[in-house]
């Protein structure tokens, strides 16, 4: 490897030499970002969008839907910066193919949305970068850092397909895209000491094998020479000791104070309000965060597969190194009420049954899907009830317990020292067994009053409020109108003169208006200065949210041309994709677009941070 800039006579090693190397000349290359054009027909380009000064010799892009891409790229971003990388963090939304004509060094940091799909602020990036006439790209190296849900088939697709397509047009990987589950700090973290010191002794013409072979190595601490004490590698060393927050690996316990039922009596749903004490925790957020919290299996479940296994509830099995009672593990550390794709393949190929065999073994995921619906860990065990697996070979098949993420609905200046949940309690029938959601059953019928929850806030900067003085349209049918009224009572505590739209339904007004009379004093009081409600089964005809915007769409599409921001929370599967479809016709109907240019619109709308979506 030949080092630019380093004489030869200095006094420092070889890994000195390449991280130096890679220090100075990633001084000398510099991109600009141009600045994204307007939609048509719908208002400004926001401030925060208008202009993006990226200049960096290292770029670090992200694609995200609640947040957690764009804070592991602002991680990486400090990280870079202990080692002597000079990086800017920008939204891939933000990111224009042009740059990498000017730019020989990319980092992505991206999620995945729903089945594969990519994340809304990268969508454009990802047609731009897929479109068969785009350049090569042979002077560029990069690194892909993906997030995902292994539940899901698409795990980490958006990161998976971004990672092929960069390689496809001749960049050269400096490290291993590397796939996070849920629980992704760890993982990302030893990525990204892995990573970083590489992009630093990184040229366009090496392979990531040579980098491999000759960058700086993280762990190792680097003593340069009284001459060069300057150049410390600061990515060497041990971490800075810093104050224990409440995250992941360290919940808070906290108490909940309230546990109301909201849904009246003849609703087909049984949705709660939960306040939840934040106590002497020091914990803050904002309207549109979530508040991730810690489930516990049922106990009952957790018992009947113990007695399935045959075995004593003290049995001791190694869990994550450590030795703790069985039932104490399916508790509280794996997921038993769904079961993972390793069980099926597992007991498919122990038990021999001929239909699970046939699912596990054709690759049909949406056969092996519907007959998985209703099923437990307990279900796949029965499939053969001769078969015997131990506790071991049990819980190495099985997924770790996740936690599960609310939208918060209440706001910090409202509801000071508390935060507010609005969860729609999961209960069905399958197998002649009652059956219920894990975290929603465990929050609704399991927690005595002296006992705590683990919690702590997902923050989701994705889904922020605008400026007092902008327009805000809500869509947020059932539960998804929990970080609205969270928005409504912040934008009543600080006064906001911007004019508020909600969009709200259900099944019937009469059992499923949930937070009625909330709603209707902020329309009393003016500050809701318009409310669309669909009950759809009110009538002999199903009204839904999307009926009622195209119902209201020349008002509407005034008021985005006006400036207006849109959020949407709830339903990914149909609700979000429905509005989505609804929003694309309304432009159309009343800018007078095309639908390609219709597409163009909605999609300077997510540029501009003027429509965001909160689905699940």
């Amino acid at each position: 490897m030949q080092l630019p800039y380093i004489p030869t006579d200095v006094p420092f090693t070889g890994d000195q030499k390449a991280w130096l190397a890679g220090f100075l000349a990633g001084l000398n290359t510099r991109m600009t970002m141009p600045q994204p054009a307007s939609a048509p027909g719908l208002g400004h380009t926001s401030a925060e969008s208008s202009t993006a000064d990226v200049s960096q010799p290292l770029l670090i892009a992200y694609g995200t839907q609640t947040g957690n891409a764009e804070m592991l790229a602002e991680k990486a971003k400090a990280k870079a910066a202990e080692i002597g990388i000079d990086a800017r963090v920008c939204d891939l939304a933000d990111l224009d193919l042009a740059a990498f004509g000017t730019t020989t060094r990319l980092l992505v940091v991206t999620s995945t949305y729903g089945e594969g799909d990519m994340p809304d602020d990268a969508e454009d990036f990802w047609q731009a970068l897929a479109a068969p006439e785009v350049g090569r790209l042979d002077g560029l190296t990069f690194g892909v850092l993906a997030l995902g849900d292994s539940i899901y088939d698409g795990f980490c697709q958006a990161g998976k397909n971004v990672d092929a397509r960069l390689a496809e047009l001749g960049a050269t990987r400096v490290v291993e895209r590397v796939d996070c589950d849920v629980d992704y700090q760890q993982t990302a973290d030893e990525w990204l000491a892995r990573a970083l010191p590489l992009f630093a002794a990184a040229t366009p013409q090496q392979t990531g094998s040579e980098l491999a072979d000759e960058a700086p190595a993280p762990a190792a601490t680097v003593e340069l020479s009284e001459a060069g004490k300057d150049f410390t590698e600061k990515a060497s060393k041990p971490a800075r000791q810093r104050k224990s927050t409440w995250g992941r690996k360290n919940p808070y316990p906290a108490t909940v104070i309230a546990n109301t039922v909201l849904s009246g009596s003849g609703s087909a749903k049984e949705v709660r309000h939960l306040v939840i004490s934040l106590g002497d925790s020091g914990i803050t957020y904002e309207p549109g965060d979530g508040l991730s919290v810690v489930p516990r299996n049922d106990p009952a479940l957790v018992d009947r597969i113990i007695d399935r296994l045959g075995v004593s509830p003290q049995t001791p099995v190694v869990d994550r190194k450590e030795q703790r009672p069985l039932r104490e593990a399916l508790l509280h550390r794996y997921e038993i009420a769904t079961a993972s794709k390793y069980l099926v393949d597992y007991i498919a190929a122990r038990s021999g049954d001929a239909e699970l065999t046939h699912l596990a073994s054709t690759g049909d995921r949406e056969a092996l899907d519907a007959w998985l619906w209703g099923k437990d860990v307990l279900d796949l065990l029965n499939v053969d009830e001769s078969l015997t697996i131990t506790p071991d070979e049990l819980l190495a098949e099985l997924q770790p317990l996740a936690h599960r993420v609310y939208s918060i609905s209440s706001s910090p200046r409202a509801h000071a020292g508390t935060v507010h949940l609005t969860m729609a309690t999961v209960r069905y029938r399958s197998g002649e067994r009652d059956r219920g959601g894990v975290c929603s059953t465990h929050l609704a019928d399991r927690i005595a009053d002296d006992e705590t929850i683990g919690v702590f806030v997902t923050p989701n900067k994705s889904f922020r409020l605008p400026p007092d003085d902008a327009k805000v349209v809500m869509v947020g049918p059932g539960t998804g109108i929990a970080p609205f009224r969270a928005f409504l009572h912040e934008r009543a505590e600080r006064g906001a003169t911007g004019d508020n739209w909600l969009f709200f339904g259900d099944q019937h007004e009469t059992c499923d208006h949930i937070y009625r009379d909330e709603i209707d004093q902020f329309v009393s009081d003016g500050l809701l200065t318009r409310l669309d409600l669909a009950f759809s089964r009110d009538q002999e005809h199903k009204v839904y949210v999307q009926d009622r915007m195209r119902a209201r769409g020349a008002e509407l599409f005034r008021w985005l041309d006006d400036g207006a921001y849109l959020y949407v929370c709830g339903d990914a599967t149909r609700m979000a994709r429905d509005v989505d479809d609804a929003l694309h016709e309304i432009i159309a109907e009343h800018g007078g677009h095309s639908a390609s240019a219709a597409q163009d619109a909605v999609s300077q709308l997510k540029k501009d941070k003027r429509y965001m979506r909160d689905v699940y």
